[in-house]
């Protein structure tokens, strides 16, 4: 719940656009899955309503589908694109889902900077993660670098 109110912006009941970041191991995903139930159901406590949630399931593990059902929850309001790039994946849940919160793992490609670019730039917003130690491993990758320098991430969480 703590992660969930460094993430959540009250003021306007949606979330920071937001980046976790930590070496391969550390529970990344598994805590990217949790907060997007989280973020999709409704936390009744923050009073926070739900949101509609886009997951671009690259590698099938956050959503883990099977026969075009999730089979780990993700929450009541989510749409996943599975077996598909990040970038393609954004593209196409702007364009047919109308997600307000969108969720990626282990971004990093140019590619899936210029989708979340776009995603941002078409007023949706995301969580993210990707691996890393430190500020300086995140401002090693120029095209991540570039949505920090930008602003277009709000918050970034290391876990340890």
């Amino acid at each position: 719940m703590n992660l969930l109110k460094e993430i959540i912006n009250k003021e306007e009941n949606t979330i920071f656009t937001t980046l976790i970041v930590s070496p391969p191991g550390k529970g990344k995903t598994t805590m990217l899955r949790d907060i997007i139930r989280n973020l999709s159901n409704g936390i009744k406590e923050m009073n926070f309503l739900g949101k509609t949630c886009g997951v671009v399931d690259e590698r099938g593990e956050l959503a883990a589908m099977y026969q075009g059902v999730p089979q780990n929850d993700i929450g009541i309001r989510t749409d996943v694109i599975e077996n598909v790039s990040k970038a393609k994946g954004i593209d196409i849940l702007i364009r047919t889902m109308a997600p307000q919160i969108i969720a990626c793992d282990e971004i990093g490609q140019k590619e899936d900077v210029m989708a979340i670019l776009r995603a941002i730039t078409s007023g949706v917003k995301g969580i993210f993660t990707m691996h890393g130690n430190s500020l300086e491993d995140i401002k090693s990758n120029v095209e991540v670098n570039e949505l920090i320098k930008n602003k277009k991430i709000e918050k970034i969480i290391f876990l340890s």
